[in-house]
């Protein structure tokens, strides 16, 4: 980020201001001369919830804004889907939001997930701040709260929250450390016309992001249907189709078959279901979660490690490369084939298949992650609230097989398609990550004064003109 000494880089070029101080802090460096720098609690009332996710007799029923709320919204409005719970008339009194109110997330597993802010719009009585957030409340006419909620965003600002969180595991921020946070502020009208500013800008770079996840989204569909086509039809156009005799699968190939999963394995078993927690290691064997498990491919950030011995202990287990593992609760079906440099891992409650003489490992995969394998775990699953399955599920799962050369070419065909695929989805992630860096640095420059907006929102009439 450039300074006043230069100018603040982007797809458009915003001048400094005209005349710096310095701020007499290091992470923030010189801010605009006219702009003061204040401790949150000269300007706002700040005060951490404690109104729980409850429901108590002789409580008040109320509404509960809570984390997920603030956490993935930037505004908090009426409408929303606020949770049903119940608080004292203290409670009520001190948490009830009013238009202008900024909350901040103050605790998470994670410290860059600490002072995630959003701004009320509009009073909500009857609804209150929850529990694991912060409400700051501006005071009249000295800070604007789209202002702070933005300057809660931005490089600096934010940093000094993330490392006044306390803990290891969890991460929390006490008062103290809200209070007396510091920022650069601006007189109340340039507050509201850097607001304008940024809601305009990062609005156009919404709809930009929203287009190209859009487009993500018809890419992924489209390599669903390319896998689910050549998995069920092959690549023949011209070929001879019969009827599988399985609804949800339809015509097949006439020269394919159609089998069960346990037809053409060698074994369909579980991975460990016991405790393991006594038995991890910095080295040792690999043991794979469902969280490892994408379609076709594991991940293998975060892959912990047993103790040989209890691997040895659990040898049945074994997962070997070519072996395939699947998913069986939240979104089951998804396999991955095991790859040769995590032979002989394990792998939690997952299900192992074994594929029979004959069989290629990634034709199966693709098949179970195709839309007609989909279909039919989400029909013979059991579970309310996620879908589960079982091994007598997997194992009666009808497959189409034709002769394992073709399942070679089609695996081939799949996965030269979907390299074209990769390559563009790939392009647009990239472009987004572009985006987004865009709009934090944006904020950031805005709302730190490395850059003068006033003049971008000419309907705002500032009390204090430009000068020098």
């Amino acid at each position: 980020m450039a300074s006043h000494h230069g100018r603040w880089g982007g797809p458009k070029r915003f001048r400094p201001y005209p005349q710096y101080k310095r701020s007499g802090v290091e992470w923030l460096g010189d801010i605009p001369a006219h702009w003061e720098m204040r401790r949150l609690k000269t300007i706002a009332f700040a005060q951490i919830s404690n109104v729980d996710k409850k429901i108590l007799e002789g409580q008040e029923p109320i509404r509960l804004c809570n984390y997920m709320d603030v956490y993935y919204n930037e505004h908090i409005i009426e409408g929303m889907d606020f949770m049903a719970a119940s608080a004292t008339p203290e409670q009520v009194r001190r948490f009830s939001l009013r238009a202008g109110d900024v909350l901040i997330t103050k605790d998470s597993e994670s410290w860059t997930d600490i002072a995630v802010a959003a701004v009320v719009t509009e009073d909500l009585p009857g609804v209150l701040c929850g529990y694991h957030l912060a409400l700051i409340r501006p005071f009249p006419n000295g800070l604007e709260g789209n202002f702070l909620a933005r300057a809660c965003a931005a490089i600096g600002p934010r940093d000094q929250f993330q490392i006044a969180a306390n803990g290891i595991t969890r991460f929390g921020l006490g008062g103290d450390a809200i209070r007396n946070a510091l920022f650069g502020i601006p007189p109340i009208e340039e507050q509201r016309a850097i607001t304008a500013f940024l809601d305009r800008e990062t609005a156009r770079i919404d709809a930009l992001l929203a287009k190209k996840e859009r487009l993500i989204e018809l890419l992924q569909e489209k390599r669903t249907a390319h896998i689910s086509r050549a998995v069920t039809k092959g690549f023949d156009s011209n070929v001879s189709m019969k009827d599988s005799a399985v609804e949800w699968l339809g015509q097949i190939p006439a020269h394919w078959d159609v089998k069960r999963l346990k037809q053409i394995t060698r074994r369909i078993d579980v991975g460990i279901a016991e405790a393991a927690t006594h038995a991890y290691a910095d080295e040792g064997v690999a043991i794979l979660r469902s969280t490892n498990i994408r379609p076709n491919r594991i991940l293998r950030d975060n892959v912990l490690r047993i103790a040989s011995w209890f691997a040895e202990k659990n040898r049945s287990k074994y997962l070997f490369a070519g072996d395939l593992v699947t998913v069986r609760t939240g979104i089951p079906g998804t396999t991955a084939v095991v790859p040769r440099d995590l032979d002989r891992c394990q792998c939690f409650t997952m299900l192992i298949s074994t594929p029979g003489d004959g069989q290629v490992a990634e034709f199966l995969s693709y098949f179970l992650n195709s839309g007609s394998a989909r279909t039919y775990f989400e029909l013979e699953g059991w579970g309310t609230a996620q879908t589960n399955i079982s091994v007598p599920i997997l194992q009666d799962i009808p497959i189409p097989v034709p002769p394992e050369r073709e399942q070679r070419r089609i695996v081939e065909g799949i996965e030269s398609a979907i390299g074209t695929i990769d390559g563009l989805v790939e392009t647009v992630e990239a472009g987004i990550d572009c985006l987004k860096e865009l709009r934090s640095a944006l904020i950031s420059a805005a709302v730190t004064g490395k850059i003068d907006v006033r003049d971008e929102v000419p309907d705002v009439d500032l009390d204090h003109p430009r000068t020098g």
